[in-house]
């Protein structure tokens, strides 16, 4: 199974790490803006360098990985699936869900797979807890809470021009830091269906959020609520809980880093892809699962500025 690889930062670093990780998988192209990074992530990968977009999706292979800006996602990944390329976005899929909306068209008219990067599904204690909730061990939800409280210096936002960016970035610690846990609660939940929000640049000097709070009405009935920052000094572990009428659920993680990531959370994701690729079955998040976060997030951002509910726009 042939990849290119798109980015040349620290994300695309993790996805040549992942892939290098599996049998049977070759890293054959890389394209990055960034000439010096792209040149030493393609020589690493013992790849092709391809400072033009359009003659790297032309060098044979099988799947792109995406690791760009993500106000870029969606224009990408369609220019590859245009080329007939399987393609697998980190996190978020796009920063809209109408650009989504256009690569899910895309994809679909030309039969080619589309994912995402959220590993937390993989995760073998996450597993544990949807496999718990499916099979009633803790009753009926009644309350989910998802909190991310992170700490990001200054420097994480000035040292690259997208970040913190409604252009690029999409928005701020929701959109980039918490989507992933906004995803877990959706995946572990199902639909939501309407919510109620305020967001905050508390910290840092950027044009999106840095704080951001919101209330959430899950069609079953649940009621759940989403923080997420990047301002809340030194960090503190990413948690999810759900609390039943039988029992419980709680899950969490050490808080992120700016750092390079563990590649093997990225290379569940990615071999379960290649699998959904030679098998035909859908990916463990493809591309209608990808959007719901983002869904989400857009509704959130909707109530911040409105003051009042928002309902969402699941797109089915």
């Amino acid at each position: 199974m042939r990849i290119g690889i798109v980015g040349a930062g620290g994300i695309s670093d993790t996805h040549v790490r992942a892939a290098r990780g599996i049998e049977g998988v070759e890293i054959v192209a890389v394209h990055g803006s960034n000439r010096l990074k792209t040149l030493a992530l393609a020589e690493s990968a013992g790849a092709a360098v391809y400072p033009d977009f359009a003659e790297f999706l032309a060098h044979p292979m099988d799947i792109v990985a995406i690791g760009s800006p993500s106000g870029l996602h969606a224009d990408q990944a369609i220019a590859a699936v245009r080329r007939g390329l399987h393609v697998i976005v980190e996190k978020p899929l796009d920063i809209t869900t109408a650009k989504i909306d256009a690569l899910l068209g895309e994809a679909e008219g030309r039969g080619v797979k589309v994912g995402v990067f959220f590993q937390e599904r993989l995760s073998p204690e996450v597993g544990a807890m949807k496999r718990a909730l499916d099979g009633g061990k803790i009753g009926q939800p009644l309350f989910a809470s998802g909190s991310v409280r992170w700490y990001r210096p200054a420097e994480y936002y000035t040292a690259s021009r997208w970040r913190g960016t409604w252009a690029l970035d999409g928005g701020g610690a929701l959109m980039n830091q918490g989507i992933h846990t906004v995803d877990l609660l959706l995946w572990l939940l199902g639909p939501v269906t309407r919510v109620s929000a305020r967001t905050a640049t508390r910290l840092h000097a950027i044009e999106v959020e840095d704080t951001a709070l919101a209330l959430l009405e899950f069609e079953s009935g649940a009621i759940g609520t989403i923080e997420a920052t990047t301002a809340a000094y030194p960090g503190f572990p990413r948690r999810v809980e759900i609390t039943g009428t039988k029992g419980s659920l709680m899950n969490e993680d050490p808080p992120r880093t700016a750092a390079v990531a563990d590649a093997t959370p990225h290379r569940r994701v990615l071999q379960d892809f290649i699998e959904a690729v030679r098998t035909g079955r859908a990916p463990a998040c493809d591309g209608r699962e990808g959007r719901r976060s983002v869904a989400v997030v857009e509704a959130i951002y909707r109530s911040a500025r409105s003051g009042t509910w928002e309902d969402i726009e699941n797109g089915e």
